[in-house]
């Protein structure tokens, strides 16, 4: 944003937080002036102090201006016209002092509740900056009993956070209300701060319902902790298959804390022929290495959720079989190709890397072939070379962004790995010739112009 009448009219019109803050930086740094003839700090102070009249715009100037008695001056004119509150906040903050105690006079005359519902954003963004303080505080005193149910539905998030701590302290949301807010609310910090309201309001079936209703896991993870207050295992039970692991081990907790046996339950629902995804993991999760004798027949269950959990289980009970699993790298389902890749990983040495460069082939689908990117990595030494460098010239643009790095750190650092031949080091040498000349010609495609 440049300095002058018509960004400053823009300024009024759509200005955010952060453009407020962005315009006073600008003014100090490029607009020593204001528009029209007061070209000098002197002269737009002796127009201030005239009397003449000056719009919005160029008091909007004149209240970032470099000098200390331009915006103390400015201030005077800013009675009257809520369009340069966003400016008197930020001047509540000034390192001047004379500034900053005129600007903090004008803000205790001119904020209402309504001024302060407008200005919260930015009064927050400023609070934690030095001097933020009395504004933030001004802001507390004004809302507290008015003004906070609009903010509880702000599209700002800070403002959002700061509201509903404001509700709670004021004690104006119900332990209801405070569950489908944290239900429903998108901020990770809003559904912390309702779900543990909520809860510790007096145990409450109707609050622990909807909180086990809700889709963040965090919040669901609060209604099972509830249930155990209700005394209600048998429904905790109900989630030890949940989506989330968070969801799952705090099942595990209440079940066991009420006298129940999850993994007596894991185990029988991975014995069952169409087991939660959830139970298979679920089971991995606290179970012991023997139980990968229920897993093992789930890889070639029918379906694929049933299959990634299964595999992602037997690599947490470190259970790994790798031509059992090279197979699931074939895998239809991508989530369940990923699963297996990470498997195999630790055992990427004992898969053929022929095999792999042939799987990294532009014609095989895009899964498959980050699959045997992740796995030619974790080779090392050449094998991890002769990969990068063959995707330098790939059309996938993400793939290419993993093999750049390998093949520029292999030309920093030279060619010799502990445990290299000497075959082994001439070839690498030929293959960082060839990427440096690649990556050479591709510098030079980016800086011809068009």
């Amino acid at each position: 944003m440049r300095v002058g009448i018509a960004e400053a009219r823009r300024l009024f019109e759509v200005g955010g937080p952060r453009d407020w803050l962005e315009w006073d930086q600008r003014v100090r740094v490029e607009g020593w002036y204001l528009p029209g003839d007061y070209g000098s700090g002197f002269r737009v102070l002796a127009a201030l102090e005239s009397g003449e009249a000056l719009g919005d715009e160029e008091l909007a100037v004149a209240l970032c201006h470099r000098y200390g008695r331009v915006r103390r001056r400015a201030l005077e004119r800013v009675v009257g016209r809520p369009a340069l509150l966003p400016l008197v906040v930020v001047r509540c903050g000034d390192w001047a002092g004379p500034v900053r105690e005129r600007a903090r006079e004008v803000l205790v005359e001119a904020l209402d509740a309504e001024a302060a519902v407008r200005l919260a954003p930015l009064i927050l963004r400023l609070a934690d900056r030095q001097r933020g303080g009395f504004a933030l505080g001004l802001l507390d005193r004004v809302l507290r009993g008015e003004g906070t149910g609009t903010l509880l539905e702000s599209g700002d998030r800070p403002t959002r956070r700061f509201a509903y701590r404001l509700a709670m302290e004021e004690g104006l949301l119900s332990p209801a209300g405070l569950a489908r807010a944290a239900a429903h609310d998108d901020d990770a910090v809003v559904q912390g701060l309702c779900a543990d309201a909520a809860l510790a309001a007096p145990a409450d079936a109707e609050v622990v319902d909807v909180l086990l209703g809700a889709r963040t896991p965090r919040v669901r993870a609060a209604g099972v902790t509830g249930l155990r207050r209700l005394g209600r295992g048998e429904r905790a039970e109900e989630f030890l298959a949940d989506r989330s692991g968070l969801v799952r081990a705090c099942a595990r907790y209440v079940v066991r804390q009420l006298g129940g046996d999850p993994l007596s339950w894991y185990r029988a629902r991975c014995a069952e022929p169409a087991p939660p995804p959830g139970a298979v993991i679920g089971l991995a999760e606290c179970g012991e290495r023997a139980d990968a004798g229920l897993l093992w027949p789930l890889l070639d269950h029918p379906e694929a959720r049933v299959r990634a959990r299964a595999v992602a289980g037997l690599r947490v009970l470190d259970v790994t079989d790798v031509p059992r699993m090279r197979r699931l790298l074939d895998d239809p389902a991508p989530g369940v190709a990923g699963a297996a890749t990470l498997a195999l990983l630790p055992s990427a040495g004992a898969l053929p890397e022929e095999w792999l460069l042939e799987r990294l082939g532009a014609d095989r689908p895009r899964w498959e072939r980050v699959s045997a990117w992740r796995l030619l990595e974790a080779h090392g030494g050449v094998a991890r070379l002769r990969a990068a460098v063959a995707l330098l010239e790939d059309g996938d643009v993400r793939l290419r962004a993993r093999a750049e790095p390998v093949v520029r750190r292999g030309i920093r650092w030279g060619t010799y790995w502990p445990g290299m031949s000497g075959r082994s080091v001439a070839e690498a040498a030929g293959l960082l010739e060839r990427g440096r000349l690649i990556l050479d010609a591709a510098a030079r495609r980016q800086d011809t112009p068009a």
